[in-house]
């Protein structure tokens, strides 16, 4: 199966003139117009003195109508059926990411822009890559789920019940769509597969994000990566655990800091259930939360799946993307293990 990729996203839907918009669609389309309010917002940025005053905002505005270049484009949302028409490009991210500063200095956004961040698994992976995508710390994304939406994940999901049914990544690519329709996405909506993990890991990637549950998966996507030298971050969900495994500057580095080592890892010898457990208590260790490691025997008998929160996911949103910026920003940032636990930071 071909996966759906190569910048379909939002770059196909974006216009730069209304007629070509229409056009396009063969008719008539409902049109809201930010491109006024925005240019407002973009005058303030430009010159933060002037906030308040709008007789120079005005000003200021009239000004930016007569830059060459600043014209408006129109995006289409076809889950939607409506049009926005918004800023172009440079003015847009200008003035979206302006509240990052100076926690992300301008020169580091310009850096960013030009990053590519691969998300393997949409449940975390959808917390880390819309994260990711509002502090606009990459400008391209991979992502990659064979999963549709269930009414058991909107436990800890960012979405509702007209999204079940969907495709994790169908619900990942608006929701950043909407966010950000200069964000670069590509889709694999059979996951990450055999077939196509060097397509999904290609040497364009600069961070692996890898929250899935196969341990098949896990090795494949590990030994891609350390192929291309590619740091790759994994949330576990449980503790805020985050391991680091940086590829790009230790492409020998033992798989899961070597935590498996001694173990047979064969793609025969992990679909021996018996075996594959021993992979996964060592690839976990003994650093489990108490109820998750009560959790655990119950899987399969009084409970359906691995237990997850949405305060655990956020979490783990948050953390990864911090990791990401850290790595793609060449800040110190080495291989390990760590932990965001909440229950321990707040003790009461």
């Amino acid at each position: 199966m071909q996966s759906q990729t190569k910048k379909e996203v939002m770059r196909n839907y974006i216009f730069s003139e209304e007629k070509k918009l229409k056009s396009k669609l063969g008719g008539e389309v409902e049109i809201i117009s930010l491109f006024d309010s925005q240019l407002r917002e973009l005058a303030v940025v430009r010159d933060p003195k002037i906030k308040g005053n709008d007789l120079k905002i005005e000003k200021a505005v009239s000004d930016l109508r007569n830059l060459e270049g600043i014209e408006s484009r129109f995006v289409y949302y076809p889950w939607r059926e409506s049009a926005f028409e918004i800023l172009p490009e440079t003015e847009y991210i200008s003035v979206r990411t302006n509240r990052n500063q100076l926690k992300i200095k301008a020169d580091e956004q310009k850096v960013l822009i030009k990053k590519k961040i691969a998300v393997a698994g949409l449940s975390v992976g959808n917390a880390v890559a819309l994260t990711c995508a509002m502090e606009r710390i990459c400008g391209a994304m991979h992502l990659a789920d064979f999963d549709e939406m269930e009414l058991s994940n909107l436990n800890r999901l960012r979405a509702g019940l007209p999204d079940c049914g969907l495709q994790k990544t169908e619900i990942a690519k608006r929701q950043i769509a909407e966010l950000d329709p200069y964000i670069d996405v590509s889709v694999f909506n059979e996951g990450v597969t055999a077939e196509n993990v060097n397509e999904f890991l290609d040497e364009s990637v600069d961070v692996l994000v890898e929250v899935c549950d196969s341990v098949e998966l896990k090795f494949l996507l590990r030994q891609r990566a350390a192929e291309l030298h590619i740091p790759v971050v994994m949330d576990t969900n449980d503790r805020g655990m985050i391991d680091i495994e940086r590829f790009d500057l230790e492409p020998d580095r033992p798989l899961f800091h070597g935590a498996v080592k001694g173990i047979e890892t064969s793609p025969k010898a992990l679909s021996n259930p018996e075996n594959k457990m021993k992979v996964v208590q060592a690839i976990i260790g003994n650093e489990l939360s108490p109820r998750l490691l009560q959790s655990m025997p119950e899987i399969g008998k009084t409970l359906c799946s691995w237990p997850q929160l949405a305060s655990g996911v956020m979490l783990g949103g948050a953390a990864t993307a911090h990791v990401c910026r850290r790595i793609l920003l060449e800040e110190e940032c080495p291989s390990g293990r760590f932990f965001v636990d909440l229950a321990d930071i707040i003790k009461i």
